[in-house]
């Protein structure tokens, strides 16, 4: 984070009435640091008492500094995804228990977060994924992922069929429930709980993790993040598939219908407390055992 930091803007989980107290302490922590701060609008609707302006989310990016985003990892994947053109620097507070990518507590968020204002912090640069949908040669959706890129089986509980390519060469055909396209971010997510492996987030690579395949011996694979993932559906029958892009959104897809998946041109930048170990995280989260 090279640019100084005037105004912050403040993110929170939606509709969670723990927010409120945590933002508004935070608010005033930052106005008493002379900030200017900015709320995202969705968050500002469900809290009574700011002294701040809103912006909406198209906006806000434009004209703020650094982001803290109150709540948890879904929450942050949310903000970031929304946030990663206007490569603004992001903090994350968790409500709950210790989050991949949320690493604050709130209880002592202003004590961290006056750490980093004052300079003393860490930076992690994640990457991105960048999918685009083609049908019958037009691109019909993209969507930007932060976790993974998923295409998955319908609401009936049978199998589809689909092709992968890298690069244009064709890898392997599967009949499966769906195959899972993840970030180093996202290899500790769904791909994790299907059989994939654990990507350091410092790596420049992507998983590319099938869902139940009917033949056991298709496996995971990691290729380079340079590489263009392509997923065509080669039968879906009567039911439906879907592409889903961090679990937030979805797309519903057609035979023949092509997936693309390849590293985006932008990037997210997370800051952490000094001294935050990636494995700390990972022995806490995951239930490791510790150093004897």
């Amino acid at each position: 984070m090279d640019k100084k930091i005037k105004t912050v803007g403040l993110f929170g989980k939606y509709q969670d009435q723990t927010v409120a107290e945590h933002i508004l302490r935070l608010e005033e922590f930052l106005l008493g640091r002379k900030l200017k701060i900015l709320f995202d609008q969705a968050t500002a609707e469900h809290i009574a008492g700011a002294k701040s302006p809103a912006r909406p989310r198209d906006v806000i990016g434009g004209e703020i500094d650094l982001a803290v985003v109150v709540g948890g990892d879904g929450t942050l994947l949310n903000v970031a995804r929304d946030l990663a053109p206007h490569r603004v620097p992001i903090i994350g507070v968790n409500l709950g228990r210790l989050g991949f990518l949320t690493d604050i507590q709130a209880d002592h968020m202003t004590v961290e977060i006056g750490k980093i204002l004052d300079g003393d912090f860490q930076t992690e640069n994640r990457l991105l994924l960048h999918a685009e949908i083609m049908r019958k040669g037009r691109i019909v959706h993209t969507a930007i992922a932060f976790n993974d890129v998923i295409v998955s089986k319908g609401e009936l509980a049978r199998m589809i069929e689909f092709e992968t390519y890298l690069d244009g060469e064709f890898v392997h055909s599967i009949r499966g429930d769906g195959i899972i396209v993840a970030s180093p971010t996202g290899s500790t997510a769904y791909a994790l709980s299907a059989g994939g492996p654990i990507l350091h987030p410092a790596l420049e690579a992507i998983a590319v993790v099938p869902i139940c395949p009917h033949t056991l011996s298709n496996r995971p694979i990691v290729f380079s993040s340079d590489s263009i993932v392509e997923i065509l559906v080669t039968r879906i029958a009567d039911q439906h598939a879907h592409a889903t892009f961090d679990g937030q959104s979805t797309f519903t897809l057609e035979d023949n219908d092509r997936v693309y998946v390849r590293r985006s041109e932008t990037e997210v930048e997370l800051l952490h407390p000094s001294g935050r170990s990636h494995f700390e995280v990972m022995r806490i989260k995951l239930h490791w055992g510790r150093k004897i």
